[in-house]
């Protein structure tokens, strides 16, 4: 079968280079584009880490287009705190040669679905400004994209506010057109990717894939959180990568989800409705990962990209 082909929104950060990699490595998808956002770290971070990542990865072909600064209505959040000042944790990955393609992410996702509609699947694992962008200016794209899926949101609890997830919160207006669009969203959020924990074990394969290993994946994990034998952190974004990938990694449940945008104390929740009564379902929101399955995909896929970068 042809590889799925797909367009990563992002806002590298930690966990999106992690995610790219995955994503360029498995031969079930095939990127079509990366487009970015100010989100985890500001704009001019997240796109200068998007081209190194690319070069370094060793897909040159691939367009990189920069997108919003900041959410539509409120001011910039980030996570550098998290992150770190750059983006990428301890990792120092040489500068980009090949720049960034001229134009605005918004149009780069317009373009690229119209010229090829129901064969293109559109990810967002950042804020949703750039996605709200779009549909905006043109509202077609709710049909022309094959299918969509996000990092983001959570029907228990935020890491943002005690009800938040942070790309959501960064932008709730954003997330609000993005769930009332029309299409349906499949949101694998926090009660997912808590459950895609690096622990000692993982990372121990990670120090052997050479290149890969010294320059991104460790420094980048050990950066985000304590590692233990039992606790290591959350690497979010892949978890939307790999239900891309295989999408019997993640059971799904149809929902109604709703975003709050006018809360004190609860802006940027993903309000979800799992009994519908007589509504239609607008999400497929994941709940369960199969953790082995998770990691042993992750981490084979990793070898191989691994293998094609080289010891030194």
């Amino acid at each position: 079968m042809a590889p799925k082909k797909i367009i990563i929104d992002c806002d590298p950060g930690i966990d999106d280079a992690l995610a790219i990699t995955l994503a360029h490595g498995s031969p079930e998808l095939d990127i079509v584009g990366i487009t970015t956002v100010g989100g985890n770290v500001d704009l001019a971070y997240t796109t200068d880490n998007a081209l190194r990542l690319r070069e370094f990865l060793g897909l040159p072909e691939v367009p990189i287009t920069a997108g919003s600064e900041g959410a539509l209505l409120r001011s910039r959040v980030n996570a550098a705190g998290v992150h770190g000042d750059l983006g990428l944790g301890e990792a120092r990955l040489p500068e980009a040669t090949l720049p960034v393609r001229a134009g605005h992410a918004a149009d780069f996702i317009i373009e690229t679905l119209k010229a090829a509609p129901g064969e293109i699947t559109l990810v967002a694992i950042g804020p949703l400004t750039n996605i709200a962008l779009a549909l905006l200016k043109e509202p077609r794209i709710v049909g022309w994209a094959r299918e969509f899926a996000i990092l983001g949101g959570s029907y228990t609890r935020g890491n943002f506010s005690p009800a938040a997830e942070f790309n959501i919160a960064a932008d709730p207006e954003a997330a609000a057109i993005v769930f009332g669009a029309g299409w349906t969203v499949t949101m694998i959020g926090l009660d997912v990717s808590r459950q895609a924990l690096a622990v000692g074990k993982v990372v121990d394969r990670m120090r052997g894939m050479g290149r890969l290993g010294t320059d991104l994946l460790v420094p980048c994990v050990e950066f985000y959180g304590m590692v233990t034998a039992e606790e290591g952190p959350a690497i979010h974004d892949a978890c939307a990568i790999a239900y891309l990938i295989d999408p019997t990694l993640i059971a799904v449940e149809p929902a109604v989800v709703e975003v709050e945008t006018a809360g004190r104390f609860t802006s940027g929740m993903t309000v979800t409705h799992f009994d519908l009564g007589d509504r239609v379902p607008n999400a497929l929101v994941g709940t369960t990962l199969d953790v082995p399955r998770f990691w042993d995909l992750v981490l084979g896929v990793y070898e191989d990209v691994a293998r094609r970068i080289g010891v030194v």
